[in-house]
């Protein structure tokens, strides 16, 4: 039994996923960002929409909820934060749920936002990470501290290795920038960086990226320390 992953821009440069399920019909988005792009893929494939899994609040995540369940009825899980359009089910780390007879696990990952959470499904070797850890970068802290970051990261590492993560936005190479200023040494991340390159220049997504490629390239991860990774961050977010 396989899981089809649709992955798909939407916006200036977020990225829409579907999961599928082709013996049960199941099918999720994670996140929200455009909810016409996202129905336009669902018919474009035939599929219906069964449920929403949302990350955390922020408009170019959940702002899709309410058009896409009026449209299909569908169920829409996310963290308990108000501001989730629509949630039927509330998230905490912790729990798991079921999806087309697999295990979803949740992992709550404050740091961009307080209540931020991803979805790990084992048997399938895959998270949906949100805005938590992008290929080669971490998300801006607009509501947690370096500390939770730190520890969300680390959770996130502990996944085996193989485990793609499906970052929500295409970030890649403007990470990379930063990401040679910092840590230019690591031969991992040159070699990251050249893959990146030929993917965009080809017209790819560089996403997903794995556990695996992180752990030795992403200069969030490499920090070490709590207070290098804020240290980087706030370098970052005047790069």
């Amino acid at each position: 039994m396989t899981l089809e992953v649709a992955l798909f821009p939407c916006l200036s440069d977020n990225y829409g996923f579907l999961l599928h399920d082709a013996e049960t019909g199941a099918t999720a988005a994670i996140d929200t960002p455009d909810a016409r792009e996202i129905a336009a893929q669902c018919e474009a494939r035939g599929w219906q929409l069964t449920e929403i899994w949302n990350t955390h609040w922020h408009p170019d995540h959940a702002g899709g909820n309410v058009a896409l369940k009026r449209r299909y009825d569908c169920i829409v899980r996310g963290p308990e934060q108000d501001a989730i359009p629509a949630r039927d089910v509330t998230l905490s780390g912790g729990e798991s749920f079921e999806f087309a007879g697999r295990r979803v696990e949740v992992i709550h990952t404050p740091g961009h936002t307080d209540e931020h959470i991803i979805y790990h499904i084992p048997s399938a070797e895959l998270a949906f990470v949100g805005d938590t850890i992008f290929a080669l970068g971490c998300g801006r802290l607009f509501e947690g501290t370096p500390e939770q970051m730190w520890e969300s990261l680390s959770q996130i590492m502990a996944l085996p290795e193989a485990t793609k993560l499906y970052c929500a936005h295409e970030y890649t190479l403007s990470n990379a920038k930063f990401a040679v200023s910092v840590d230019g040494d690591n031969a991992d991340l040159l070699a990251a960086i050249k893959d990146a390159e030929a993917k965009r220049a080809a017209g790819e997504p560089t996403v997903p990226t794995t556990v695996a490629a992180e752990k030795r390239a992403n200069p969030f991860v490499t920090a070490g320390s709590a207070a290098e990774l804020g240290r980087r961050r706030a370098l970052k977010d005047k790069f």
